[in-house]
């Protein structure tokens, strides 16, 4: 079995769209299937053309600086027509967003290979939360089409949460065409009930110190100036807390400017960004990680991967109760949930959570037990099958064994 995954981005470049992408990509080749990769310009100018990284070869789309959208999908379907002319797919598996799907399904137009469209995050609620348009707007408008349109005619979907499975078939597509694909860990590599590194928590000066905690991207939709706001209420009742921020992004100099006129510039460190396999070293030195996203369609609709990593490793936190989060924690169970958009709800959630701090054994245990049973990569991935099977019947394909 050989699947072309048509990716916005790819590793070395890191998000949450790359670790969940490598994770698939990791555990199909376990399943025994070639993957071949493919990046669109997104990925960034430069002429090369394959790059292997970790030992995946990645075909590249080169392109130039400045590129419009039109010339960038252009260029991506050109490059995914060499690249099945090369090494004969049996199938494009195109990922978000819609600027991949719709080449591929050009290309489906002369090589009749099928098409399984996976949607992340619908492409005109990532823009609203990136700031490029507005709910509402013509622009909006005309992203949701488009995205409906590919919806439509790809041969499967797939998606990652029941909030996008909704919106999916809200949009006319039958519930058998769309499939949940869940994010998920790799528990094996998180520890559990590791001690906070002694020389690390030195060198930040968090010894003897109450941690609040967030590790990722610094993104407006993250609500991290709630946290920093939330953390100046709480700090007259804790003269020893201190604010760890793991990460960087669009936000960071606003929440550095927050800090400053605060003057709590004694109580947060900002570490900047840390390669990926040491974040867990940060993690651990937090006694309760932090996740106030803000009331949106998107965080609405679609689960991040950082609350199942902290359950993976036996992480005490507190999340903002939008959909999202709420399809993953168990209030009480395995995390805290607290209003969202709110710094005092939050400040609440975080005084409330450590004064349950008796219960966070048994808090950790059922965390790590929810990840092991119901979000391994394992279980994850092996849906893929299904979705694979149907596809190429549906076009008359030969169906090779998926093993799965």
């Amino acid at each position: 079995m050989r699947v072309l995954h048509v990716l916005d981005h790819s590793i070395p470049l890191h998000s949450g769209y790359t670790f969940r992408t490598l994770a698939i990509l990791r555990e199909q080749r376990r399943l025994g299937w070639e993957t071949l990769q493919l990046t669109t310009p997104k990925q960034g100018a430069g002429s090369a053309r394959e790059e292997v990284v970790d030992g995946l070869r990645f075909h590249r789309t080169p392109s130039a600086v400045g590129t419009g959208l039109l010339a960038q999908m252009r260029l991506t379907a050109a490059r995914i027509a060499e690249v099945v002319q090369a090494e004969k797919p049996d199938l494009i598996h195109a990922h978000s967003p819609v600027l991949n799907a719709l080449p591929s399904l050009w290309v489906r137009l002369s090589r009749r290979l099928p098409v399984v469209y996976e949607m992340r995050a619908s492409w005109e609620d990532a823009a609203v939360d990136h700031g490029t348009t507005t709910e509402g707007s013509a622009r909006y408008r005309f992203s949701r089409a488009l995205e409906s349109f590919a919806l439509k005619r790809a041969d499967q979907v797939t998606t990652i949460c029941e909030g996008l499975r909704r919106d999916i078939a809200a949009r006319g597509i039958a519930d058998d065409k769309i499939t949940v694909i869940p994010n998920a860990v790799d528990v094996a590599s998180f520890r559990f009930g590791v001690p906070p590194d002694a020389a690390l928590q030195r060198r930040l000066g968090l010894q003897g110190a109450t941690v609040i905690g967030f590790a990722g991207s610094f993104y407006g939709y993250e609500g991290l100036h709630l946290l920093v706001e939330a953390v100046r209420l709480m700090r007259p009742r804790h003269a020893k807390l201190r604010l760890l921020l793991v990460g960087g992004g669009p936000q960071e100099a606003a929440l550095k400017a927050q800090v400053a006129k605060n003057g709590l510039q004694d109580t947060v460190t900002f570490t900047g960004r840390v390669p990926h396999d040491e974040v867990q070293r940060y993690y651990e030195l937090i006694d309760v990680l932090a996740y106030p996203r803000l009331l949106s369609r998107l965080t609405e609709l679609v689960t991040p991967l950082k609350p199942l990593e902290a359950m993976a490793q036996g992480r005490v936190f507190v999340a903002s109760n939008v959909g999202g989060h709420r399809e993953l924690v168990r209030h009480g169970e395995t995390g805290y949930l607290c209003p969202a958009g709110d710094a005092a709800a939050l400040e609440q959630g975080l005084e409330s959570a450590l004064a349950q701090q008796d219960q966070w054994p048994q808090l950790r245990q059922r965390a790590r037990r929810f990840v092991e049973q119901e979000r391994t990569w394992a279980n994850s991935v092996g849906r893929y099958a299904e979705v694979y099977r149907r596809a190429l019947a549906g076009r008359g394909c030969a169906v090779p064994a998926l093993g799965a």
